[in-house]
């Protein structure tokens, strides 16, 4: 018997929620700089994701931000009352998202069934009305508008916050 992959898994998954979402296919992208040459066509919000634990390893927190911002995360931490972050390692990519590096995506909560990791959106993300985030691998990416965002964490069981992330000092974004 042959079983789905991770990445139909997901499609199935939105069209069950009545998602609609619009699918752009590209070369392996590892970084913000490596995306923004393939992806000017494409529409929505250019976000990154950082999946980061804290030091025990009992809060871990994917932030959604503007792909030009520069986190503070010691001022993130402090803002969320946890111990100080650290970006999570390719093994928690793996177990809790079903992702391998330069593939962090928010479609990988569906895998996190113990509702492990806490998700926050920067404000100034939240503002635009649709997102562009990679299904599962780099290869592709998916737009998908605010309100099919919301019935995918809603079927996921996964709360998010809308919160300003502070910016590293010294860092500009546009």
């Amino acid at each position: 018997m042959k079983t789905m992959s991770d990445q139909d898994e997901l499609i199935a998954l939105l069209q069950k929620c009545d998602v609609s979402y619009e699918r752009f296919d590209h070369k392996a992208v590892f970084t913000c700089a490596e995306s923004e040459e393939i992806d000017e066509h494409i529409p929505g919000a250019h976000t990154k994701q950082l999946l980061m634990r804290d030091k025990k390893k009992r809060h871990y927190v994917m932030a959604i931000v503007m792909h030009d911002k520069t986190v503070d995360i010691r001022a993130l931490s402090d803002q969320l009352d946890t111990g100080r972050f650290s970006f999570a390692s390719a093994d928690d990519l793996m177990k809790f998202l079903h992702i391998e590096p330069g593939s962090v995506t928010p479609f990988g909560l569906m895998f996190d069934t113990d509702h492990t990791i806490r998700l926050i959106i920067d404000e100034d993300a939240w503002a635009i009305s649709k997102f562009r985030f990679h299904p599962l691998v780099n290869t592709a990416t998916l737009v998908i508008d605010r309100e099919g965002f919301e019935k995918f964490l809603q079927e996921t069981g996964h709360e998010f916050e809308v919160v300003k992330i502070p910016q590293k000092e010294g860092t500009l974004s546009s």
